[in-house]
């Protein structure tokens, strides 16, 4: 059955150009090889595309349309998804041509690629990254498992980082002693018991005060399993879809905040009302909001 329509009411996947430059652009980066756990995250980036048809331009909460204050554009996919050296230098031409930048994913090996083109134009130093994940993804070699670690590899420094959601049970005591020795800030989803979203999200942003420049890194496997089933690394225990949400908001709102993923879903797993898809079409539309509320 066909999607209605109504001429007063634009389908937020139809506010998506195929231009070469906007205001805020998305690309696909359907990586999967590299993954600890088998996955058919290629087909994501064009399933959250659908997801977009499933809602509207306007945000209530915020007042704004998108359509009226943001050029958006899909600049549709890489060419080597798995192949982070042709990635980072897709996306380091990319890079020029929006002001804000959401990455599809793939897993999350393409944190690592899209952080690092943007060292391309930023000093490690001056870049900040934030993590919503249960996990620290500091292992060695190259996977989804390891992106955190590749960016400490390539200069990025630890006191530049903040995870947040770091989850019981999601990573080993080795890990976790390698975060703190690299200076990474960790909040623990336990700690969004004690504090909002915003509080909490807030707290990271002003850790990484000195940063002039911020890359987000979403890894859906930070909600809850109910939330994200279409997420293999998802844990029952994990921060709800309201609670992401806010983090993303409230994360997007600040002006150093220009790049973004989305990574750790495999649509092909997900439940028949396609929760974890259409939620990361949610966020998408979310950090589209906070900076079309700026430019209001």
């Amino acid at each position: 059955m066909g999607l209605s329509h109504d001429p007063h009411w634009l389908r937020a996947g139809n506010w998506f150009t195929k231009d070469s430059t906007a205001d805020f652009a998305i690309i696909g980066i359907g990586a999967s090889k590299s993954a600890l756990t088998p996955n058919r995250a290629y087909k994501t980036p064009d399933a959250i595309r659908e997801a977009l048809l499933r809602y509207s331009t306007f945000s209530a909460t915020l007042d704004v349309d998108l359509a009226q204050h943001l050029k958006a554009a899909d600049f549709g996919d890489v060419s080597k998804p798995d192949s982070q050296d042709k990635t980072i230098a897709e996306l380091t031409h990319h890079y020029e041509n929006a002001r804000t930048f959401l990455l599809m994913g793939g897993d999350n090996s393409i944190t690592y690629s899209g952080a690092k083109a943007l060292l391309n134009f930023v000093e490690p130093g001056k870049l900040g990254v934030i993590t919503l994940d249960a996990h620290h993804d500091l292992r060695d070699g190259t996977s989804n498992g390891s992106p955190i670690r590749q960016l400490l590899d390539a200069g990025l420094s630890g006191k530049n980082i903040v995870q947040i959601g770091i989850n019981d049970f999601a990573n080993s005591k080795f890990y976790a002693d390698r975060a703190k020795k690299a200076g990474i800030t960790v909040i623990h989803r336990r700690d969004l018991e004690k504090s909002s979203p915003e509080q909490i999200a807030k707290k990271a942003l002003t850790k990484l005060a000195k940063c002039t420049h911020l890359y987000i890194d979403i890894d859906m496997d930070v909600c809850d399993r109910n939330v994200v089933p279409a997420a293999p690394a998802a844990m029952p225990g994990g921060i709800s879809a309201d609670e992401i949400r806010r983090l993303v908001t409230t994360l997007a709102q600040d002006k150093r905040s220009n790049h973004f993923d989305i990574t750790e879903l495999d649509s092909t797993i997900d439940a028949p009302d396609q929760r974890s898809i259409r939620l990361a079409a949610l966020l998408i539309l979310e950090i589209a909001a906070a900076k079309a509320k700026k430019k209001k």
